[in-house]
């Protein structure tokens, strides 16, 4: 009899540990959701104007420039 009551209590710590994984991965999916829509907001903010990068070569010293152009067409 006793064995049965601790299989029951085992079992109810299983499913309240379960339930409460459960709800973290929930909140887990909900910032990683809400993540992704900033980082996706602020990707087509960026993307609407030119981007360049200046880089200097640290072994020749030689500049470069690297333009990223958006979806929409540059202005000058």
């Amino acid at each position: 009899m006793a064995k049965k009551e601790e299989e029951a209590a085992t079992q109810d710590n299983v499913s309240a540990e379960v339930a409460r994984l459960a709800k973290r991965l929930d909140a887990l999916d909900n910032r990683l959701d809400n993540i992704d829509s900033i980082v996706s907001a602020v990707a087509e903010r960026v993307m609407q104007q030119p981007i360049t990068f200046s880089i200097t070569c640290s072994k020749c010293g030689q500049r470069m420039e690297v333009a990223l152009i958006g979806k929409e067409k540059p202005t000058r």
